[in-house]
C-alpha cells in the first residue's frame, strides 16, 4: 500500500473548462433568422417550378452566422486553489443573508477570477465580463468554479460517450 507521500505526489487539482459564446449579437441574429426561416417555410408556396425556396439563402447565412458564433466561443480553465486559499476567500466574502454561506455578489466574482487560470482574471475583469454575458453564462462560469472546490473524487461520468461505445459495441 503506497504511503501519504507517494499519494500527495501523484494528486491533481480538480479542474474544469468552461466554453462561452462571446459574440452575443451573433446568436441574436442566428435566433432572428431561425424565426425568419421557420415563417418562410410555413408560408411559402411556389409560383412556378423553377422558383428556389427562400429558405435556401436564409439557411446559408444562418450556417455562416453559426460559424462565425463557434470562433467566438472562448475557454476558460478554472482550477481548485486548495483548502487553504477557498476557505480564506469564503471568509473575505461572508453572507449578507444568514441563509446562505457567503454574498450572492461577491463571492461569485472573487471565486471565478481566483480559480480562472486561462485566461488569468482579476475580480475586475471578470465584473467587466459580468456585463457583456448572459445570466446563465455567468451561472455556468460559477457552476464550474463552484464544482472544482466542491464535487466529489469520482470520476466524472460521460453519458454520451458510454451511449456511443454501447452503439458501436465497445462496452467493456
Amino acid at each position: 500500500m503506497p504511503d501519504i507521500k507517494e499519494l500527495l505526489a501523484k494528486a491533481r487539482p480538480r479542474e474544469r473548462t468552461v466554453k462561452l459564446l462571446l459574440a452575443g449579437d451573433i446568436a441574436g441574429e442566428i435566433e432572428r433568422l431561425e424565426d425568419k426561416l421557420r415563417k418562410v417555410s410555413e408560408d411559402w408556396q411556389p409560383t412556378d417550378l423553377t422558383e428556389q425556396h427562400p429558405g435556401k439563402a436564409i439557411s446559408a447565412q444562418i450556417a455562416k452566422l453559426r460559424e462565425q458564433a463557434r470562433e467566438s466561443e472562448a475557454e476558460f480553465k478554472l482550477r481548485n486553489i486548495g483548502d487553504e486559499a477557498y476557505s480564506s476567500l469564503m471568509a473575505a466574502h461572508p453572507a449578507t443573508n444568514e441563509n446562505e454561506g457567503f454574498d450572492s455578489v461577491t463571492f461569485p466574482r472573487a471565486l471565478i477570477a481566483a480559480s480562472c487560470v486561462d485566461p488569468v482574471m482579476t475580480v475586475d475583469d471578470v465584473k467587466a465580463l459580468f456585463e457583456v454575458i448572459t445570466q446563465g453564462q455567468i451561472k455556468e462560469l460559477f457552476d464550474a468554479a463552484w464544482d472544482v472546490h466542491n464535487s466529489s473524487g469520482l470520476v466524472p461520468f460521460s453519458l454520451a460517450g458510454s451511449a456511443l461505445l454501447a452503439a458501436l459495441g465497445d462496452v467493456k
